[in-house]
């Protein structure tokens, strides 16, 4: 199995990269070079907006799947169309919950895969789609508008993994710590009024689920989640139950809210992906030690900065 990653340099696709090179796969990674790849993989570097370098980088190589960890918006998406269209026979383009966003359906049953139309989504390609803050404001729709045109317009086969919230040790966004921090130091957690659950997944399964994907036979979308959706309220208790501390939730106020409190669904249905032969773990599986993990990181990075202060300059 000859697989090319984009992207995967670090949290679970970092895990990614490994899970593949340790199952026997041949594993190329294209990024731009500012994290150094994992040992035993093959590194290229180019920039994948840059259509030329992405070829030159590429050569003549061909791979049995790519999957695709940083395709953010259409325009992304159409390169990759085009610069593999002779390259692979299967693309599988990591995306995510948040393609569900603009449903805005409050309760209600977990999302399906279905409810998303993608042969009426529209594609602008137009939009300023080369402004980073512009992508960041529209990650929701960049990622929609992405699926959409690989779906309808790319020359090898698709799958869309729709993957939830990560959670893991490795989490970089600072989400979860968060919510360490606050309920650790008995500091108010921002809440909405009826917080709506949402669908997580831990960063070690999401990566077996994309070799996995990698190496199946279907197409299409597919949600990736663990059982057990849970709303931000859920999420602190579990949070608390791990630093012994009550966590102080209030809602109402000016403060933004915090992370994973959401006003809509985003739950999702796993369904299918059990059908085609992966069941997920649940969440109260792993998410204690997840909280630990963050709890000891948090009190790592503490001690390391009173240990600078330290050091006479």
């Amino acid at each position: 199995m000859d697989v090319c990653v984009i992207g995967g340099s670090r949290y679970f696709g970092r895990r990614l990269i490994e899970e593949l090179r340790d199952a026997g796969a041949t594993v190329t990674v294209v990024n731009r070079g500012s994290t150094p790849a994992p040992p035993g993989v093959t590194h290229l570097r180019a920039d994948r907006n840059d259509e030329g370098a992405l070829r030159a980088a590429l050569a003549d190589r061909r791979f049995d799947a790519v999957i695709d960890q940083v395709c953010y918006t259409p325009v992304q998406a159409a390169v990759a169309a085009r610069v593999f269209a002779d390259r692979t026979p299967r693309y599988l383009l990591t995306s995510t919950v948040e393609v569900y966003a603009h449903l805005g359906r409050p309760g209600g049953p977990p999302l399906t895969e279905a409810e998303l139309d993608l042969a009426a989504e529209p594609v602008d390609l137009q939009l300023p789609w080369h402004d980073q803050q512009f992508v960041s404001d529209h990650y929701a729709e960049g990622k929609r508008q992405a699926e959409a045109l690989l779906t309808r317009q790319a020359p090898f086969h698709v799958v869309t993994v729709r993957t939830a919230h990560v959670l893991g040790g490795a989490d970089f966004t600072g989400r979860l710590a968060h919510y360490v921090e606050r309920i650790g130091r008995g500091l108010p957690v921002a809440v909405h009024a009826s917080p709506q659950r949402a669908s997580f997944v831990h960063e070690a399964e999401i990566a077996r689920f994309l070799a996995w994907a990698a190496t199946a036979d279907f197409l299409g979308p597919v949600n990736a989640a663990s059982r057990e959706a849970l709303d931000v309220r859920e999420l602190c208790a579990a949070v608390g139950r791990v630093t012994g501390t009550e966590p102080r939730l209030v809602g109402g106020g000016t403060e933004p809210t915090s992370p994973f409190s959401f006003d809509r669904c985003y739950a999702m249905d796993t369904g299918r992906a059990a059908r085609l032969g992966f069941r997920f773990s649940a969440v109260s599986d792993w998410l204690p030690r997840v909280v630990e993990e963050a709890v000891e990181k948090a009190a790592e990075e503490a001690a390391a900065a009173i240990n600078r202060q330290r050091v006479p300059a």
